[in-house]
């Protein structure tokens, strides 16, 4: 008799763990955030605002429909089991884990520590997870900065698009993996970037410059106009900061927080069933 020969299993992309499974009620409740949420940042393009307005009245009412969108979240998982209590300590642990890495870079030079750990733990545990964490991270660390402000809301739906776009990423492994979240950590700091200065554009430099919002002007034109505005007042500076800091954290870290993560979920086992054994009584002997 002769053994079988032995083949080499094929290699295959490493399995992604969603913590927080986008079933139909997720994904209809996610797609009504982020529409309202972009109608919130743009809506200036498509309708003249009155005069001497300012988000600063708005943004309390902004914030008002975040957070029940995100308990909504949340909730929904909960009830039909997609989010258990596990889950939740995961959610914690790194929203605080986020909360205190974002201090060390402070913002300077566009340097903002916090995105590159946002990016790796929604590419592990899913967009839901990755769009929960965007926005209780960015909440935290304004608690813990005094960073509380009538931008905080807009901060947080952005935030919790970087990681949304994590979990959504192609599948890859190894070095390609790393690649792949690294070029995508340069493109969502950038469009963070872009989210965050046209929540206050249309109110910030006043009327009649070559960059000044237009109400009621054509949206193309008014795009032009912050096209421009952005690339001479954050692109070449803060967002280019912060995309350099996302790829150089990921390249260098990337490996191993991913594998740490991972391991992590292998451990807590996320999503197995709780079974509750009922205990025997023996008999007298």
């Amino acid at each position: 008799m002769t053994a079988a020969p032995m083949t080499a299993e094929p290699m295959t992309a490493v399995r992604r763990h969603n913590v927080l499974s986008l079933r139909a009620r997720a994904i209809a409740v996610l797609t009504l955030a982020s529409v309202a949420g972009l109608t919130m940042f743009l809506w200036p393009l498509l309708v003249a605002p009155p005069d001497e307005f300012s988000h600063n009245t708005d943004a309390p009412f902004v914030f008002v429909l975040i957070l029940p969108v995100i308990i909504a979240v949340v909730l929904a998982e909960l009830s039909s089991g997609g989010m258990d209590t596990k889950s939740l300590a995961m959610l914690g642990v790194l929203s605080a884990l986020g909360a205190a890495l974002r201090p060390m870079g402070a913002g300077v030079a566009g340097i903002e520590t916090v995105f590159f750990m946002l990016v790796l733990a929604g590419r592990v545990y899913g967009p839901g997870f990755g769009f929960v964490l965007g926005t209780t991270t960015l909440f935290a660390s304004a608690l813990l900065t005094g960073g509380v402000g009538p931008w905080l809301p807009f901060q947080m739906l952005a935030s919790a698009w970087v990681g949304l776009g994590a979990g959504l990423l192609p599948r890859a492994r190894g070095r390609s993996e790393i690649v792949l979240l690294a070029a995508y950590g340069a493109v969502a700091a950038y469009a963070w970037g872009f989210l965050m200065n046209m929540w206050f554009w249309p109110y910030a430099i006043g009327s009649g410059t070559d960059l000044s919002f237009v109400p009621g002007d054509a949206v193309w034109s008014n795009l032009h106009r912050f096209a421009l505005f952005t690339l001479a007042t954050s692109t070449l500076g803060w967002d280019t900061g912060r995309a350099i800091t996302n790829v150089v954290a990921i390249s260098l870290l990337g490996t191993t927080v991913l594998a740490t993560l991972r391991r992590a979920t292998r451990k807590a086992a996320f999503g197995a069933p709780v079974t509750f054994a009922t205990p025997t009584l023996s008999e007298p002997t």
